[in-house]
């Protein structure tokens, strides 16, 4: 018997994607959606926030890198332009180069130490409100169109995990 040849990496991540949500489990849909999205992307970070649009905040509900920005940590998004662009007119925000990082985001120090030049932040919408954001940053100084279409993809995949998370318990 011949065994099946090994899957792709995007297809792996695609079946995780399907088992994560056939099980209700949307952490490991997460940690799916980043594996499936870093075979186009090769981004070093990816996180994925929840939007308290009454606090206007957004709270982390997971990270590839959880020591440099563990689960639960949160960013008040209130006032800001990046707020405005990404929770609240719910437009892709795509970040290149050291001084966008840094004339967006209070954390560029921390972004800069891990080595991340660019950011693309999809906010996850359904019905006109923003659930959440899929975050990616990478290495290299630009992206192209092709990279910001797969990120808005993968914040696609993550819209039936958000949904239920913002559910009542």
């Amino acid at each position: 018997m011949n065994a099946a040849p090994p899957l792709n990496p995007a297809l792996a991540a695609v079946q995780a994607i399907v088992q994560a949500y056939a099980a209700a489990d949307p952490a490991a849909a997460f940690q799916a959606i980043d594996a499936y999205a870093h075979a186009s992307l090769a981004h070093t970070l990816c996180t994925i926030n929840r939007y308290d649009a009454g606090a206007e905040r957004v709270v982390r509900l997971y990270s590839s890198n959880p020591e440099a920005y563990p689960p639960g940590g949160s960013k008040d998004k209130a006032g800001t332009a990046w707020g405005r662009h990404v929770l609240q007119e719910r437009r892709v925000f795509v970040g290149e180069g050291e001084d966008a990082i840094r004339a967006f985001f209070d954390d560029h120090g921390a972004i800069r130490e891990l080595g991340l030049r660019s950011v693309i932040n999809v906010p996850v919408e359904y019905g006109g409100a923003c659930l959440g954001t899929v975050n990616f940053l990478m290495p290299r100084a630009a992206v192209s169109d092709a990279d910001v279409q797969t990120a808005r993809l993968a914040g696609l995949l993550a819209l039936p995990a958000l949904q239920a998370l913002s559910q009542p318990q």
